[in-house]
């Protein structure tokens, strides 16, 4: 069983603008979750709301300022309500560094190996490809 995904991006933004775009509600919504409850800081537990595929109570993990993001979810839309930190979860991480004028993102979810047997897999091949699709609209987002 994999235990992780991880997908880069290069972005012609500051990391300032990039690290905006994955933290504040306004802007996150244009290209994740389509609505979020509740509050993006750290120690937080907001919902994250996709439309057609459930809901997906978050525990904003850390925010530092222009560098990292990071959250505790169950992927795969289960519409768990509750503190997911009480059940076996995975962790997504967002790291930006500076390249020049531009910056890498990179989004690492992880911790597949320890969720139930009978759904790891099938939660994992979901967000490969759903992690792929969301950073193709990152992308997008940031060419218009």
């Amino acid at each position: 069983m994999k235990d992780q995904i991880q997908r880069e991006i290069m972005i012609n933004a500051s990391k300032e603008r990039v690290y905006v775009a994955i933290t504040s509600p306004n802007q996150l919504t244009q290209w994740f979750p389509d609505r979020i409850e509740g509050i993006l800081s750290e120690g937080e537990r907001p919902l994250f709301v996709f439309e057609g595929h459930g809901k997906a109570q978050v525990f904003i993990e850390a925010m530092q300022p222009y560098s990292y993001f990071a959250y505790r979810w169950i992927p795969g839309g289960s519409d768990f309500l509750g503190d997911v930190r009480t059940v076996p979860h995975t962790l997504v991480e967002f790291k930006i560094e500076e390249v020049g004028q531009s910056c890498k993102l990179i989004l690492t979810e992880s911790g597949f190996a320890k969720l139930p047997s009978d759904v790891a897999e099938k939660k994992y091949t979901q967000n490969d490809g759903g992690w792929t699709f969301m950073i193709g609209r990152l992308d997008a987002y940031f060419k218009k």
